[in-house]
């Protein structure tokens, strides 16, 4: 019949009004900036940066290996290498990242950075009240205005994140099991053989 895709439609409207001032479920928008729906886990926007501990300088994750920003279609990632390295998670002596912008007006959230990263350093945030006035500095994040902690993380990707922190502590673990020195399992002694003259 020509015309019942609309007849589907505006019954399905209709029973949602009528249905709102019986039930709350019914109720389908919310009263924004006023209420807010909580973010779906698997909503993204744009990257950011993961640092462990309090410094977010001192334990971000990233140590500028240039694999995201090779891999990303827009090349809206650019990377600037250290001359010197510091220690990572695990303590073993890395480069870090001395720049790192990502320009958000030409970042098309593709998430391919995020699975490309072997480091587990960049991760997809959830925010998207990001306008500002300036389009040309104020859409050019830092690595400063990027790095966000690990609890942030476990915030918006409490599944991912707790994946990711088991990862890296089974990484920890075997490095710092390789680092030890191997002890020999039994050494075994021969006693000295003496030869007796009668």
């Amino acid at each position: 019949m020509l015309g019942e895709g609309i007849l589907k439609g505006l019954a399905e409207t209709a029973r949602n009004f009528f249905g709102s001032f019986v039930s709350k479920e019914r109720l389908t928008t919310v009263q924004f900036p006023e209420e807010r729906l909580p973010q779906p886990e698997a909503a993204r926007n744009f990257p950011f940066l993961v640092y462990d501990g309090d410094d977010s300088q001192a334990g971000l994750r990233c140590v500028a290996c240039q694999i995201c920003e090779k891999e990303c279609p827009p090349k809206c990632i650019f990377i600037q290498k250290s001359s010197d390295k510091k220690p990572d998670y695990i303590g073993k002596q890395q480069f870090y990242p001395a720049v790192f912008n990502i320009d958000v007006s030409v970042c098309m959230s593709c998430q391919i950075c995020v699975e490309v990263c072997p480091f587990d350093a960049i991760e997809m945030d959830n925010a998207f009240e990001l306008s500002t006035t300036d389009r040309f500095r104020g859409l050019l994040w830092s690595r400063e205005q990027l790095a966000k902690p690990n609890s942030y993380f476990h915030n918006i990707h409490p599944a991912t994140a707790a994946e990711v922190d088991e990862r890296l502590a089974e990484a920890k673990a075997r490095a710092e099991a390789k680092a030890k020195p191997t002890v020999a399992a039994s050494t075994t002694s021969q006693p000295d053989s003496q030869t007796t003259t009668s």
